[in-house]
């Protein structure tokens, strides 16, 4: 007697039906299809970019801000506004390399007095290098020398106050008001700078004054050459001023 799971094992192997398997997905030799993106996704991509840039390179410093701080003698009396002192001062500093801007602050007429009272507008933006440059007409009108001292140190003062390095451009007094107050007068520059360790130019005029072809008729204010000796005269000081500057601004960068 044969047991029925025996008869099941026993079954012939060619009447055994062959296992069925799913078949694998076809392989498509065509390229992936990607899909536009719509405006707003580019949108944002590129305000990614943006930013990655931003970090990824370091910050640009921004140009040397210089303060023309004066009377008509900086403003450009009666001339074109590239033949001005400032003017004259950028294009000769960017030519020498160097990536600074001249601001004109300079009002005709003004007074140290009319100056002080007008630095802290003149200071509103900050700045790096004040260059001062009055006291002209206060020696042409017979101010007291004391007091103009006086007005210059308090501008002078505020200038620092704001974190600008001051660069002095003197003046030299005629003898109309006697040999008295010339003398004083002629001390103000040269013993400020002394006092407060503050780079001179001893004659903002120098070379212009007396000059055939470096003043205009009124044989005071200079042309558009005289300027131009003028900044040929004053710029290197400038310059050492600047890379004074520059020094400090990479040294607090790199703390």
């Amino acid at each position: 007697m044969v047991c029925r799971c025996a008869r099941r094992r026993s079954r012939d192997p060619a009447k055994t039906p062959a296992p069925t398997y799913a078949k694998a997905p076809p392989v498509s030799s065509a390229r992936p299809r990607f899909r536009p993106l719509g405006p707003a996704a580019l949108l944002c991509a590129a305000a990614i970019l943006a930013l990655l840039t931003m970090i990824s390179l370091p910050a640009m410093a921004e140009p040397l801000r210089i303060i023309a701080f004066g009377d008509s003698l900086s403003a450009g009396f009666q001339l074109p506004a590239d033949a001005s002192f400032p003017a004259q001062l950028e294009a000769r500093l960017k030519n020498d390399g160097y990536d600074a801007r001249v601001v004109n602050a300079s009002v005709s007429g003004d007074t140290t007095r009319g100056g002080l009272a007008r630095v802290s507008y003149a200071l509103r933006d900050g700045g790096d290098l004040m260059i001062l440059e009055l006291g002209a007409n206060d020696m042409l009108l017979g101010f007291d020398p004391a007091t103009t001292r006086g007005n210059l140190e308090k501008i002078i003062g505020a200038a620092e106050e704001k974190g600008l390095a001051v660069l002095l451009a003197g003046m030299l007094a005629n003898a109309n008001f006697g040999e008295e107050q010339k003398k004083a007068f002629d001390a103000i520059f040269p013993d400020l700078s002394a006092r407060r360790g503050l780079p001179l130019y001893p004659f903002f005029l120098d070379g212009v004054v007396g000059e055939k072809g470096m003043t205009l008729v009124d044989g005071l204010h200079p042309s558009r050459a005289g300027v131009a000796r003028i900044v040929a005269g004053v710029a290197p000081l400038v310059e050492k001023s600047l890379d004074s500057l520059r020094s400090k601004r990479q040294g607090a960068a790199q703390r």
